[in-house]
């Protein structure tokens, strides 16, 4: 394979995307956060949004988080927060509402253009049911997960640079490999954690959004966003997220080779 060290994925031009039938990507989320809405824990309060999405979102849980702080003196727990959790019937498509953010989760990604109506679905809600004033960051966050064969084919699958270790000869008796990188998105004014790597049987780096697997597999985790308070303009949200998720489409371009399009099924 010819490695070209010339191309910067974080500035080019946004490949042409070549849809992969059996892509390993196991989760995308897109979350916007904003200044807490106290009122959003209360069941009234709420009701009106679950109406905006239960024809799509129709099952609704609640789930109460219990965090903790840092500090001189030790750590010490947070006040409880609530969580809604809504739900489409097969649990493949979930949205969450908290006092301080709202996100949509998916794993079963059918396309860009799929996603974004989804997102922009939520944010409109958003607007309409709780009014946020101001937004206080945007995430996107695509993560693939390569199992079975194709983690002993990675050398075929993977560029070199970002194998490491996994592309050695050492890399045979690995069992656990991760690399964690933050670029800055110059034109987005914005930044990329990628990690990625090897984890056994078992194992997860996020719980919460990675699963732990029966198999040893590999992940490519790509975060991007921009904690910046702006207005809370709903069509600049959505525009956001989605030049968000084209440049983890070009990074994942760059991260990965012509075999590993062809090998989920794309045609290249």
């Amino acid at each position: 394979m010819i490695v070209n060290t010339a191309y910067d994925p974080l500035t080019a031009a946004i490949p042409a995307e070549i849809p992969l039938p059996n892509a390993p990507l196991v989760r995308v989320i897109a979350q916007v956060r904003f200044p807490p809405v106290l009122s959003i824990e209360k069941r009234d309060f709420v009701a009106p949004f679950q109406e905006a999405i239960r024809a799509r979102y129709p099952i609704l849980r609640a789930e109460q988080t219990q965090g903790l702080v840092v500090g001189p003196q030790g750590t010490a727990p947070l006040s409880p927060q609530i969580i809604w959790r809504f739900s489409d019937v097969e649990e493949r498509w979930r949205v969450s509402l908290a006092p301080d953010f709202a996100a949509i989760e998916t794993t079963a990604y059918r396309s860009r253009k799929d996603f974004f109506a989804r997102f922009t679905s939520l944010v409109q809600a958003l607007a309409e049911q709780v009014s946020p004033k101001i937004v206080d960051r945007i995430g996107v966050r695509y993560i693939d997960r390569v199992t079975g064969e194709a983690v002993r084919d990675l050398g075929q699958l993977v560029r070199p640079e970002v194998l490491g270790v996994a592309a050695t000869a050492a890399g045979e008796h690995a069992r656990y490999t991760l690399s964690e990188s933050v670029f800055t998105v110059p034109e987005l004014s914005a930044q990329l954690l990628a990690r990625w790597g090897l984890l056994p049987k078992g194992g997860t780096v996020d719980p919460a959004a990675i699963e732990p697997s029966a198999e040893p597999s590999w992940i490519l985790d790509l975060d991007l966003f921009r904690a910046e308070s702006r207005a809370f303009d709903p069509g600049e949200i959505v525009e956001t997220a989605r030049s968000y998720a084209e440049r983890i489409y070009a990074f994942f371009r760059w991260v990965v080779t012509d075999d590993f399009l062809r090998r989920y099924g794309g045609h290249v």
